[in-house]
Parts: C-alpha cells; sequence; structure tokens
C-alpha cells in the first residue's frame, strides 16, 4: 500500500481527483485529494491573506494531522509548480516521491503568476480587478475551451463548470521560497501538453524549465488535455500506481 496526497490545480477541487482516487483505493492504496483553502469546498474560506503560503500550510497540516509517511506527493499545474516543492522543502523527511501532472517546479523567488507571457498576465490583471473584486481570478470558459479539454464528457463538462472556483489571486503572485532541500527527492513528471523530448529541450533553454533536467527525475508521457485527472483519469490514476 502506498499514500498518496494529491492536490489540483488553479480552480479545481479535491472532487477533480474523483475518480483518480476510486482506482488508486481499488489497487489498496491510501489516498488523501485534498482541497485547498478558497477553492473546491472551501470557497467559502477565501480571503485577502490566501496566498502560496496558505497552500502550503493546508498540505503540511493534512500530513501533520494524519500522520501520513512515505507520501507519494502529487501536484497538478499550478499545484504542482509551487505547493509541492514548498511542502516538501519544509517536510521531505515524510515525502518518498515527488510527482508533477503537467507542469514542474518553480524556481526560488518566482511566482505562478510570472510563469504567463506578459500578455496573460496583463490580461489575468484585469480579469482579477474587474471580475473577481481584486483578489480572485475567475475560472476559465470551460464551454468555450471544449478542444482543449480532450475526450471530456458533456457530464464531466458540466461538473468542471459547476465545481470550479475562483482561484485567489495572491496564490499565483506570491514567489516560491525554496532552500533546496527538496531537490534531493525523487521525481516523476506526467507530461501531457507537452512530450519528454521537449522537455529536456527545455530544460536548456528555459531557466523555469531547469529542473526538468535533474538527475532525480523521469518523465512519463501521457498525451491528452492539461487536465488529465478529467478526461484520461483511468491512464494517470496507473502512471500514479506504478510510481508508487
Amino acid at each position: 500500500m502506498t499514500t498518496y496526497v494529491l492536490l489540483p490545480g488553479f480552480w479545481l477541487g479535491a472532487w477533480a481527483w474523483r475518480d483518480v482516487t476510486d482506482a488508486l483505493r481499488g489497487h489498496g492504496h491510501e489516498v488523501h485529494p485534498l482541497s485547498l483553502t478558497g477553492l473546491g469546498e472551501r470557497a467559502h474560506l477565501a480571503g485577502p491573506g490566501t496566498d502560496l503560503e496558505t497552500h502550503i500550510t493546508d498540505v503540511l497540516d493534512l500530513i501533520r494531522r494524519a500522520d501520513l509517511r512515505d507520501v507519494v506527493l502529487v501536484g497538478h499545474s499550478y499545484a504542482g509548480a509551487a505547493v509541492v516543492p514548498g511542502v516538501a522543502d519544509r517536510m521531505p523527511e515524510r515525502i518518498a516521491r515527488l510527482v508533477f501532472v503537467d507542469g514542474g517546479p518553480l524556481p526560488d523567488g518566482m511566482s505562478q503568476a510570472q510563469f504567463a507571457s506578459p500578455e496573460e498576465q496583463a490580461r489575468n490583471a484585469e480579469l482579477v480587478r474587474t471580475a473577481g473584486r481584486g483578489r480572485l481570478l475567475p475560472p476559465p470558459p470551460w464551454r468555450e475551451m471544449t478542444s482543449e479539454l480532450g475526450a471530456l464528457s458533456e457530464q464531466s463538462l458540466d461538473r468542471l463548470i459547476r465545481l470550479s472556483a475562483p482561484q485567489p489571486w495572491a496564490t499565483a503572485t506570491t514567489p516560491v521560497r525554496l532552500t533546496g532541500t527538496w531537490e534531493a527527492l525523487p521525481r516523476l513528471h506526467i507530461l501531457c501538453g507537452f512530450t519528454a523530448e521537449q522537455a529536456r529541450h527545455l530544460a536548456t533553454t528555459v531557466p523555469a524549465f531547469r529542473h526538468m533536467a535533474d538527475r532525480n527525475r523521469t518523465h512519463r508521457d501521457l498525451p491528452g488535455s492539461h487536465w488529465p485527472m478529467l478526461d484520461r483519469p483511468t491512464e494517470l490514476a496507473t502512471l500514479l500506481h506504478e510510481a508508487g
């Protein structure tokens, strides 16, 4: 049996991991999908002070309260980029492996918002100002993104639209603060929007991707959308089962 903690990316809660969670538990694993503060069933807790450190604390508290050990810590997108390395840097003794789902860890001092292009940063900042009361990034127009969502059923799309919550914007603008302790842990990158070969190229050309070339990492390709827990949950659960 392996212990998994599953962290969702922007706008999503623990609900997004439902099918993956069921599949992993079917293999006999202990699985903890977590809604970070301000998202999922905890959307009502979003406040001006909800930032990256809040989300890191959410995970640290879960691991301590449940006395979890030898954890396979899985982060999708933003959660992998910023929350996973932040947690592992503070509590490496409880972590067995890090898994990044269609993303990778940001370098120390960089925020998730800075990873976007200048044009996208400007668009997001304007959305936060006009539609998010200055502190929330609204979910994207999911129904207009069906070509980007892979083989998502109409029922799953409706669920995504209904359950998505605005992302507390300070979680995206808070820089990652890391000592480097987390880098000793083994890592798996599950790549959906780009291949392992492309990742190796990016590691040598883009500073934000430098960790993709580290000796402690391995890659697995899972072609599909950026949200494989929604459009390819069975295949994603298989890769996580093998990682455990």
